[in-house]
């Protein structure tokens, strides 16, 4: 074979597979928008538009004191919440694989739903996509290599839409106002470190245990049951996601930093540690 060949083949092959890039690219961007405007049609209008801090007296003490520490009395409540994240998330099922992460995502209060959209990085130039999802009651989860080549499509059951919601109850740090009463939110009394919080959405129920540290903040959210992956199909295990650095965004004291573990009989295995880059919020008008 020439030289002149070898060229010409090489420079077809690389034609080839940058168009496949971009296609691949244009793809996951077109699906990228239509799980949001999705997202977006099912959000209606959220009421009351401020919190109103007697709406409080009657929950669980922790609970009161969470809500003193991150709300003022008259502060909009949120509609629409969208978040940046980087950090590292565990690729490994027997051994931690550690992979740098970014990642986009919008999160809608009334009715409850979001979309994660996260680009790991494997190794240099190749990439796994990820949309992470629960969106007008159903729960999502879509992996891609390179936006191409599909690794894991599963969605529409009740079991992911429970464990999507369960995620969107847990985030609620971010949104704060997303954990109160008028908000949909039931609040029971555990002891004087914690609460349970329940949640419905259509047909689906979903209840975690927050506990609060001494300075008032949500320290970690606890199940008891979620779905987990595990060779293809979902198994309950116990779930722990865990919030620090707080920092004050738009008049509400919201976490910064954070990480989620499955926990396991020999102990806990993280899967998601991150930090959020930025923060902005729509209020409800």
């Amino acid at each position: 074979m020439s030289l002149r060949t070898t060229l010409l083949m090489g420079t077809a092959l690389a034609v080839i597979v940058a168009g496949a890039m971009i296609y691949g690219a244009f793809r996951w961007k077109a699906g990228t928008h239509e799980l949001r405007a999705r997202l977006g049609a099912a959000n209606t209008s959220t009421r009351p538009v401020t919190y109103d801090a007697r709406e409080i007296e009657h929950l669980p003490l922790p609970v009161r004191r969470y809500f003193q520490a991150v709300l003022k009395d008259g502060q909009p409540i949120v509609s629409v919440a969208r978040l940046t994240h980087a950090g590292e998330f565990n690729m490994g099922e027997v051994q931690a694989k550690w992979r740098h992460f970014t990642s986009t995502q919008i999160a809608t209060m009334q009715r409850p739903g979001f979309d994660w959209d996260a680009r790991i990085v494997m190794a240099p130039g190749l990439n796994v996509f990820v949309h992470d999802a629960y969106v007008a009651g159903e729960g999502i989860l879509h992996v891609e290599l390179l936006r191409l080549v599909t690794l894991a499509d599963i969605r529409g059951t009740p079991e992911v839409a429970r464990g999507q919601l369960m995620r969107f109850l847990a985030e609620a740090a971010w949104y704060p106002t997303a954990l109160l009463p008028s908000q949909g939110v039931r609040w029971e009394p555990i002891d004087d470190i914690s609460a349970k919080a329940s949640l419905t959405d259509g047909s689906t129920t979903v209840s975690l245990v927050f506990h609060f540290g001494k300075d008032g903040l949500v320290s970690d959210v606890w199940a008891a049951a979620r779905s987990r992956t595990v060779n293809g199909g979902l198994v309950d295990t116990p779930w722990r996601g865990r919030f620090w650095h707080y920092e004050i965004r738009n008049g509400m004291h919201v976490p910064m930093e954070g990480e989620v573990a499955w926990e396991l009989p020999d102990g806990p295995w993280p899967y998601w540690r991150g930090r959020a880059t930025e923060i902005a919020y729509d209020f409800a008008r």
